[in-house]
Formats: structure tokens, sequence, C-alpha cells
């Protein structure tokens, strides 16, 4: 699944969800867990927002 150009990726791990949120152009990844009663939608929403919140506090050193 991409968002904005991002690639988001989820992992079942028993009733967690682990979702990775990759930025292609610099590599950087963020990472969060949640419920996987949450939904993929809203997870991978908070997983790239905090990728964006990483990108903009790496661009503005």
């Amino acid at each position: 699944m991409a968002d904005q150009g991002y690639y988001v990726e989820f992992q079942q791990l028993g009733s967690l969800v682990r979702v990775t949120a990759i930025d292609p152009a610099s590599g950087r990844e963020a990472v969060i867990q949640g419920p996987a009663s949450a939904g993929e939608a809203a997870l991978g929403r908070l997983a790239v927002q905090k990728l964006e919140y990483l990108l903009r506090k790496t661009s503005e050193k």
C-alpha cells in the first residue's frame, strides 16, 4: 500500500499490528504498533503522520 508516495507495510502480531511507513526518497522509516481492531486506515494514517513529523524534524536541522 502506498500513500502520498510513501510505502506502508502492515504486519499482524497476534492482536497487534505493526505498521511501517517508508519514504522512498530518503529511506527514512517510522514504525508504530496498535490494536488490530483500530483498522488499517487509521493505523496507516498514524504511521504516515509520524513519518512526516520525522521528515520535518530532520529538515529543520
